[in-house]
């Protein structure tokens, strides 16, 4: 397949600014990318899958690949990402495009299906109000599949030295508060009348936005945890989580979500060229990280 575009993600940050994710390290050279749409050699334009799960073992036949054990995942552990010319991968793992999505639209078809995973995961139903934790792409993305999932009130937080990002979500119809270091909870609070969020989507991958998303949800809520720390540790007060009886859920990449995503984009349901805030060529990979590591703006995405 020849690659045309690869966004870079913020685990792809976390290789470029820590040298590994989630406690792994890097341990050898590479090419990192997974968010990723490209041409076959002959010649179908494609969105493509970047974990290859064994579908062998009993959570793969469970239905759960994005837990198999032994998944493979482009960019990660022994295999190469995207940032390169050519790469090969199993046809399964291909997904036409459709005339309507460019190869742009084809590579922020991942990160759209990890904001469907964590909204299925925080079982929503028609007229809840849900915050999410962090306006990135995936928080931005989760804001637009909450609404289509049936919330009726949407409450977003960004840190106040990303004003582009909060001025994004209430562009999607959220209202918009500052974090601060997790106090922005009593905000929320005071918008909800004191009732508070009926779930959560932390997509910061901080731990201040993990408090906040605790203290600003109703009793038996759920908070899904989406957000990658740069160290490998979650914490949250347990007091407030345990007298809420809070069911907190980590979301782990995604399932299944392609077609859906692919059906959402096509039909114009959610919003996802204007999440592509930087465009550069292979050549300029370099500078394309340093970019996006500022976090000025929104995705940056690598052409080739």
């Amino acid at each position: 397949m020849r690659v045309e575009a690869v966004g870079i993600c913020g685990s792809d940050l976390h290789w470029f600014e820590e040298g590994s994710v989630g406690g792994v390290p890097l341990t050898r050279p590479l090419s990192p990318g997974h968010e990723l749409a490209g041409r076959t050699e002959d010649g179908r334009r494609v969105a493509v899958d970047p974990a290859i799960p064994c579908d062998e073992c009993s959570l793969c036949r469970e239905g759960h690949p994005n837990l198999c054990p032994s998944v493979r995942f482009a960019g990660y552990g022994e295999d190469d990402g995207a940032l390169r010319e050519w790469m090969a991968w199993p046809e399964r793992c291909l997904f036409p495009l459709p005339d309507a999505l460019s190869t742009v639209d084809g590579a922020m078809l991942e990160p759209l299906g990890v904001a469907l995973h964590a909204v299925d995961l925080a079982h929503l139903r028609p007229g809840m109000t849900v915050g999410v934790f962090g306006c990135g792409p995936i928080g931005l993305l989760a804001l637009q599949v909450a609404r289509l999932a049936g919330a009726t009130r949407l409450i977003a937080t960004d840190l106040p030295t990303r004003p582009h990002r909060l001025d994004a979500a209430r562009a999607l119809g959220a209202e918009a508060v500052p974090a601060d270091a997790g106090r922005e909870a009593s905000t929320i609070l005071e918008l909800t009348g004191g009732r508070g969020l009926d779930a959560a989507i932390e997509a910061a991958g901080e731990n201040p936005a993990v408090d906040a998303a605790v203290d600003a949800v109703r009793p038996g809520a759920r908070v899904v945890l989406a957000g990658i720390p740069a160290e490998d540790r979650i914490s949250f007060r347990a007091s407030p989580a345990r007298r809420k009886g809070l069911s907190l859920v980590l979301s782990r990449r995604m399932k299944h979500t392609y077609p859906r995503a692919i059906r959402l984009a096509e039909d114009g349901h959610v919003e996802l060229r204007e999440l592509v805030t930087g465009r550069f060529r292979l050549e300029k990979a370099g500078e394309a990280f340093a970019s996006a590591s500022t976090r000025d703006g929104l995705k940056v995405v690598v052409e080739i």
